[in-house]
């Protein structure tokens, strides 16, 4: 009876004493978590350290330069100006002279040639070639072969509009070919700057020349 009591007490008295240990208001430690394997920590990123920007000195603008002075040479030739020529005051008289002349027979059909450059330089003949033909235009004697007519003439020869007659015989060949019965040849000579105009009146059957005349041309610039 007494042991069992003794063995009551010190088991009692084994209570309190752990019941003693802990205090109240004594916090317990947080509980450690432990890392699963497998499983990686975030990692902050680490910031790159920024570099200042290079700044380029600005480039001063540069004024513009004049231009070279041009000087014009003082010996410098001058363009040579165009000559024109008192064309229908030289055809007229000419043309009253050669229907006058004997051997022509009226209502005859006339081939007029163009006029041919022969002086010492440059000579635009187609305004003397238009005057020529203007003064024969209102004839009563010839009738005139039209320029459309002697142009075909002249490409079935092989030469362009602008080119003369040239030779006799291919005047006499293109004058049957349009039915022309006479041939007048004109053609400017001597200096460019006071020319002298020559004619010549051919007889198609024939290849004769029937008349024959030339006056002076007067420059007027």
């Amino acid at each position: 009876m007494l042991n069992r009591m003794y063995r009551y007490a010190l088991l009692a008295t084994v209570a309190l004493a752990l019941s003693g240990c802990i205090m109240p208001g004594e916090q317990k430690p947080a509980p450690v978590e432990q890392a699963q394997p497998g499983t990686q920590q975030p990692t902050q990123p680490v910031p790159e350290p920024t570099q200042p920007v290079p700044t380029v000195p600005s480039v001063p603008s540069i004024p513009a330069q004049p231009g070279p002075i041009e000087h014009q040479p003082e010996n410098a030739t001058p363009e040579p100006k165009a000559r024109t020529y008192d064309w229908n005051s030289a055809m007229a008289p000419m043309v009253g002279k050669m229907l006058q002349a004997d051997g022509v027979n009226a209502g005859s059909v006339l081939l007029v040639d163009s006029v041919n450059n022969r002086t010492n330089g440059s000579l635009q003949t187609g305004p003397a070639t238009e005057a020529l033909r203007g003064a024969l235009a209102n004839n009563a004697k010839f009738t005139l072969v039209s320029a459309q007519q002697l142009s075909m003439a002249k490409q079935q020869l092989g030469l362009s509009p602008q080119d003369s007659l040239g030779s006799r015989s291919k005047a006499i060949g293109i004058a049957r070919n349009v039915g022309a019965q006479y041939v007048l040849y004109a053609n400017a000579s001597g200096n460019v700057n006071a020319p002298t105009l020559q004619m010549q009146l051919m007889l198609v059957q024939t290849g004769e020349i029937i008349w024959s005349g030339k006056g002076a041309v007067q420059q007027t610039q």
